[in-house]
């Protein structure tokens, strides 16, 4: 993440509530985002850190309480804990059955496992993906998944970044406003869940960052990162000027 979109992200979750939902761990996206202002999904959702509402604690029996770097109080929520010893013996199994696959990289997402062939040579794809689905063969409780230019390994559970959304805006106490409409921005295959849960709930907007047309279920698009940034701030000048 850029400087500047750092700092256009900042002033946003400075006047609305904002969380980053992604495929890579908790830990991994705070370390990359670096905003404490924000609240985090990783692993799809699957590791979500929000604000502590005992309802929401008290609803799912996967969530707890505990504090963050910062030593504030907020709910982890870990629907898929039970995956952990699973995922990291596929992790380990991949680490070693790709090793000798020029460019492969596995990483260890926590609740799950990505195997990105963004730099295999296009010859050595259907090597990579019989590596996965070898050793998946052993894992019925996992499934596959596919992202751009990467393969993932997840648990069999109902929940993705759709479900994630529902949860967060439950914890925030937004899901049941009049005057709250979410916005989704995300611009991988794995965020047509979140679209598609704004879309049939009629309850937001998605917003897909893609160069070219694609089917989607979010209802606008942006092309690039850029034009993202400029609609943060959009957001702002927005909102700035109606508290006028």
């Amino acid at each position: 993440m850029s400087d500047a979109m750092r700092a256009a992200v900042k002033r946003v979750a400075k006047h609305f509530p904002t969380a980053i939902i992604s495929g890579r761990s908790h830990g991994k996206v705070y370390e990359f985002v670096g905003l404490k202002e924000l609240y985090y999904a990783g692993s799809h959702g699957m590791d979500i850190m929000g604000p502590v509402r005992q309802s929401t604690a008290d609803d799912h029996r996967n969530g707890f309480t505990t504090t963050d770097k910062q030593g504030k109080d907020v709910n982890l929520f870990q629907p898929a804990a039970e995956f952990l010893p699973m995922i990291g013996e596929v992790y380990e199994s991949l680490v070693e059955s790709t090793k000798d696959i020029e460019g492969a990289k596995v990483e260890n997402n926590k609740f799950c496992v990505s195997v990105h062939y963004r730099n295999v040579d296009e010859k050595s794809w259907p090597a990579v993906a019989q590596c996965v689905h070898d050793i998946l063969k052993d894992y019925p409780r996992l499934r596959l998944t596919h992202g751009r230019k990467v393969l993932e390994v997840r648990p069999t559970i109902n929940w993705d970044k759709g479900k994630a959304v529902t949860f967060l805006l439950e914890s925030l106490g937004l899901s049941d406003c009049e005057d709250v409409l979410p916005i989704y921005i995300g611009d991988d295959r794995t965020d047509e869940d979140a679209f598609k849960v704004l879309r049939e709930g009629n309850r937001g907007y998605g917003i897909l960052v893609s160069a070219v047309p694609k089917e989607s279920n979010a209802f606008y698009s942006l092309r690039e990162p850029s034009e993202v940034m400029e609609f943060l701030k959009s957001l702002v000048m927005w909102r700035k000027s109606s508290a006028l």
